[in-house]
C-alpha cells in the first residue's frame, strides 16, 4: 500500500514484524486443534477464552458466551454465579486483552482465511464496534435473565444468542445436518440459522472479520482490557517517520499511530512491521499526549 502521507519517509517492514506475520497463521492453526478437538470430555465443562460452539462434536472446552447466557437464565431461580468463567475471562483480559482474538480464536481464523480470497475490503465506521456491547448486554445477559424470571429455561428460549450464533451453525449445525442428510433424514438445522451462517461467510469475503468487529460479545469484553493488560503495544513517537505502514497493515482500521491499545484492536501485531510500534509485556505506561488527543 502506498503512503497516504505526503513527503513522508518510506520504511521497510521490520524483521520482527515479518516474522510475526508469518508465524501467526501457524499459531492460529495450533489453537484450532486445541479448541476443536476431543481432548477429553472432562474439559467440556471448563469455559474457554475464545468464541466457539461447545455443541460442536469435536469441541473440548465450553463456549464462554453460551456459559454466560445459561447462567444469566439461571440467575433468577438459582442465583448461581459463574465464578470460573469470570475468573478465566478476567485473567485472560488482564494478561493479554484481545490478544486471543487475533491469535487463538477459531472463528476469527476462519474469517481471516475467507478475507484472503477477496483482497479489496469494504471499510466500516469505528462506532459499529459498540454494537458488540449491545449484543453482550442484551442477548447474552438481559434477555436470558428476563425470560428466566418468566420460568423459561435457556434451552427452551426461542430467541437466544446460541440460536442466532454463526459459530454454532458452522461447528454444530452443519456437522449434525450433514450427518442427518447422509442418514436420509434431511437437513436438521433451521433455514433461518443456515441463512445467518451463509450471510456471515459471504460478508467475511468483503469485510474483514465482520463478526468480530460488529457482533462478538466476547471480543468486546476482552477489548475493554486492552488499555491495562500486561501484554500491550507501545508507540515510540521518536521512531515514527509517518510512513503510514502501521495503518496500511491494520485490517481493523485502527489508527495505531494515534492511539494504541484501543478496543478496536485485536492485537494481530501486523502494525509492528513498522519500527515505531512494538509489543511489550509489562505494566502499561501512561498514554502519551498524542494518544490522549484522539
Amino acid at each position: 500500500m502506498e503512503c497516504a502521507v505526503p513527503h513522508c519517509q518510506q520504511r521497510e517492514p521490520t524483521v520482527l514484524g515479518r516474522k510475526l506475520a508469518r508465524f501467526r497463521p501457524w499459531v492460529q492453526t495450533g489453537f484450532l486443534a486445541v479448541w476443536l478437538a476431543p481432548l477429553g470430555r472432562w474439559l467440556h465443562g471448563i469455559p474457554g477464552c475464545v468464541f466457539h460452539c461447545y455443541s460442536c462434536p469435536l469441541s473440548s472446552f465450553a463456549c464462554p458466551v453460551g456459559v454466560a447466557a445459561n447462567y444469566a437464565a439461571l440467575l433468577p431461580a438459582a442465583f448461581e454465579v459463574p465464578y470460573l468463567l469470570i475468573g478465566v475471562l478476567l485473567a485472560v483480559g488482564a494478561l493479554g486483552g484481545a490478544l486471543v482474538c487475533g491469535w487463538a480464536c477459531p472463528f476469527g481464523f476462519l474469517q481471516d482465511l475467507l478475507g484472503k480470497i477477496v483482497p479489496r475490503k469494504i471499510s466500516l465506521p469505528g462506532w459499529l464496534g459498540y454494537t458488540r456491547y449491545v449484543v453482550l448486554v442484551g442477548l447474552v445477559l438481559l434477555l436470558p435473565m428476563v425470560l428466566g424470571f418468566k420460568g423459561i429455561p435457556f434451552e427452551k428460549q426461542v430467541v437466544s444468542i446460541c440460536r442466532l450464533c454463526p459459530a454454532g451453525a458452522l461447528e454444530a449445525g452443519v456437522p449434525y445436518s450433514v450427518q442427518s442428510v447422509l442418514a436420509g433424514h434431511g437437513w436438521v438445522m433451521s433455514w433461518f440459522k443456515t441463512g445467518i451462517l451463509v450471510s456471515f461467510l459471504a460478508a467475511a469475503l468483503v469485510i474483514h472479520r465482520p463478526w468480530c468487529r460488529i457482533f462478538c460479545p466476547l471480543g468486546g469484553f476482552l477489548a475493554l482490557c486492552n488499555r491495562f493488560s500486561l501484554f500491550h503495544l507501545r508507540f515510540n513517537p521518536k521512531e515514527c517517520v509517518e510512513c503510514n505502514l502501521c495503518r496500511s497493515r491494520c485490517s481493523m482500521g485502527v489508527k495505531v499511530d494515534q492511539a494504541v491499545n484501543v478496543p478496536g484492536c485485536i492485537r494481530c501485531l501486523e502494525c509492528t512491521t513498522c519500527g515505531a510500534i512494538e509489543p511489550c509485556f509489562a505494566r502499561p505506561q501512561k498514554s502519551t499526549a498524542r494518544e490522549q488527543s484522539v
